[in-house]
């Protein structure tokens, strides 16, 4: 039985980020995989998300100069698309694994299973970890309704050959929007259910609102406390049967009601591992009940956002900690999220909502800055922000509303992160014309308490 000084399961960025520089201090790392290497976020999430959304973004930006500039008809392609998708995320599978041989990271391909707290399975081999961590991510989540087998996730969809003429969407989180997003600046038909009376429940709601209002515009529409209840099949078609008698028929079902941890049937429970649906609980050094058995990234239960760069934060942090390079617990910065819809909308640090439910320690600017520089913004003259600021005047919070949400909020998390004030921001010089210039010349406002507060 080979012996290793740590175990991962899992080789997404949760796992080798921080397992690069456990082999680099000379450990014996271990990373099992039973999929493609780099896990859900460079081969079924994220990555092949942006790069599909890319064209339909350019569709929606040329669409502003609609009558002022504007000649001739431009529509995306998307099987063409689709194979160039293919043919990029294809090869980071690949490029990870000549990454992983040059970190001197050792691969076990298969599913791991704990055997114990030490003992890891992999087809029909055992192998012994003195540490193991589990970095198994999140799977979507299907309900347990009559004809769930006709539910595609967002995986099936980012890989669908030719999109479907009239697309069924059950939730209202991030895969729904940006699905509904691309349907719809593509010309297809698209039926939102959503089980409560809110979308994106986590984001600024007058500017949820907005895209609701664009995407209906566009055509889609939304189903407000509904629930599926049975998928049937239809020839073609699908008819998707709700909680409210609304029958609805279309030639596409997806699934986005949110993703579970992928705990279920890898051994947790003979290595005495505590988990539930949110994931394994850990403390603030990453660690399970189990002295020896660490948890990072989606599958980790804390109060923090299941992204990406969470994971890579969690998997630096844990990697120093079992270097003794640390004896603190895990601490966070703020961390932007962004949803991609066209446009974007971007949150960051202390949120507008809650800013306005504590006006005693918060208050809230609404910065109008794409009407002031819609030159500027490429005619994008919807474009704002919502700024939070402590009673000090020191930026707390973000709100972003922009196609170009995502490079603001970067911006946001540098400033409320390194704590730079209004006075530090008025005396800087940015490079003009740009998004970010003209939205972060406005917040003089704020500093010289000119309007803008509401």
């Amino acid at each position: 039985m080979d012996k290793f000084d740590i175990i991962y399961i899992g080789s997404g960025n949760a796992a080798w980020q921080g397992g690069r520089f456990l082999a680099d201090a000379g450990w014996n790392v271990l990373i099992v995989e039973e999929g493609l290497y780099g896990g859900a976020c460079a081969n079924y999430g994220c990555n092949s998300k942006i790069l599909l959304d890319a064209p339909f973004e350019l569709s929606a930006a040329m669409k502003r100069y609609e009558g002022i500039g504007k000649k001739g008809d431009f529509s995306v392609d998307w099987p063409s698309l689709m194979e160039f998708k293919e043919e990029k995320i294809g090869y980071l599978s690949v490029f990870l694994d000549g990454k992983f041989k040059e970190y001197g990271l050792n691969v076990a391909n298969g599913k791991g299973v704990l055997l114990d707290n030490h003992r890891v399975q992999v087809g029909d081999d055992i192998y012994y970890g003195e540490k193991i961590v589990i970095s198994t991510g999140l799977i979507p989540f299907i309900p347990e309704i009559p004809g769930k087998e006709y539910i595609r996730d967002s995986t099936d969809f980012l890989e669908i050959k030719e999109l479907p003429e009239k697309t069924i969407i059950m939730g209202a989180g991030f895969v729904s929007l940006e699905f509904a997003s691309i349907l719809a600046e593509a010309g297809k038909e698209c039926e939102v259910l959503i089980r409560s009376d809110v979308a994106l429940r986590h984001f600024y709601q007058p500017y949820v609102k907005n895209v609701i209002a664009l995407l209906e515009e566009q055509g889609v529409k939304f189903h407000y406390n509904t629930e599926a209840t049975e998928v049937i099949k239809d020839g073609d078609n699908f008819i998707v049967k709700t909680n409210n008698g609304l029958e609805l028929s279309g030639d596409y079902v997806i699934g986005a009601l949110g993703r579970i941890a992928n705990v279920e049937n890898i051994g947790l429970e003979k290595a005495g591992v505590e988990f539930g649906t949110k994931g394994i609980p850990v403390n603030g050094h990453m660690q399970s009940n189990v002295e020896n058995i660490y948890a990072t990234g989606d599958v980790a239960d804390t109060n923090q956002a299941k992204l990406v760069t969470v994971a890579i934060h969690q998997s630096k942090y844990l990697a120093k900690y079992l270097l003794g390079e640390t004896k603190d617990e895990i601490t966070y910065p703020v961390v932007p999220a962004v949803v991609f819809t066209l446009p974007r909308i971007a949150t960051v640090g202390v949120t507008a909502a809650y800013a306005l439910e504590h006006p005693d320690e918060y208050d809230v600017h609404r910065i109008q800055y794409g009407k002031s520089y819609s030159i500027e913004l490429k005619n994008e003259t919807t474009a704002e922000l919502t700024a939070v600021t402590d009673k000090d005047l020191n930026i707390v919070g973000a709100e972003i509303y922009s196609s170009e949400a995502e490079n603001l909020a970067n911006i946001f998390a540098f400033i409320i992160n390194k704590k730079i004030s209004l006075e530090e921001l008025d005396y800087m010089i940015y490079a003009f014309p740009s998004s970010t210039s003209v939205a972060l010349y406005k917040l003089h406002n704020i500093h010289y308490n000119i309007g803008y507060r509401k």
